[in-house]
């Protein structure tokens, strides 16, 4: 477990879009709960299969009481840097990615965010999961991973 902690009435800041995971009531899942950026005040801490610390906090500005993975929330006084991406999505490399000569990730290839490093000395940047590897990547190396066009002809 993290050595953050919030208590009862911590003001936090969540860095990633919270979307519907089907556990909040008269949202469809997969529609955007809260925005990254937004602010809530926490009202209790739990756990989630023994191992994720789950906080209840309530967006005042949204009207929703939402249940934030510890990973997914900062202190409110905390700087907060926006980044393009975010912690678990997919992203497509635009440049070669290389060590010590050897290409690792071909232009193209698809990973998946692990971190986002906001306060990296060059700019933000990812800990990406290629196949086989994990990276420090830098944002401006990285784009939206696209769907398959067949899961897109699927998903029409």
């Amino acid at each position: 477990m993290n050595e953050r902690y919030f208590d009862y009435g911590h003001e936090v800041r969540v860095i990633r879009n919270i979307r519907n995971d089907g556990t909040y009531p008269g949202e469809k899942t997969g529609n955007l709960l809260v925005r990254r950026g937004s602010v809530g005040y926490v009202r209790s801490r739990g756990t989630f299969l023994q191992d994720q610390v789950i906080y209840e906090v309530h967006f005042m500005d949204e009207g929703k009481v939402i249940g934030c993975r510890e990973e997914e929330l900062i202190d409110a006084e905390d700087e907060w840097i926006p980044s393009r991406f975010e912690f678990r999505e997919q992203v497509r490399a635009t440049k070669r990615l290389s060590a010590n000569g050897e290409i690792l990730v071909g232009i193209g290839d698809v990973g998946q965010v692990l971190k986002v490093l906001r306060h990296h000395q060059d700019g933000v940047a990812y800990h990406v999961r290629f196949p086989g590897r994990t990276l420090l990547v830098p944002e401006s190396s990285l784009d939206t991973a696209e769907l398959p066009q067949a899961v897109e002809e699927i998903a029409e």
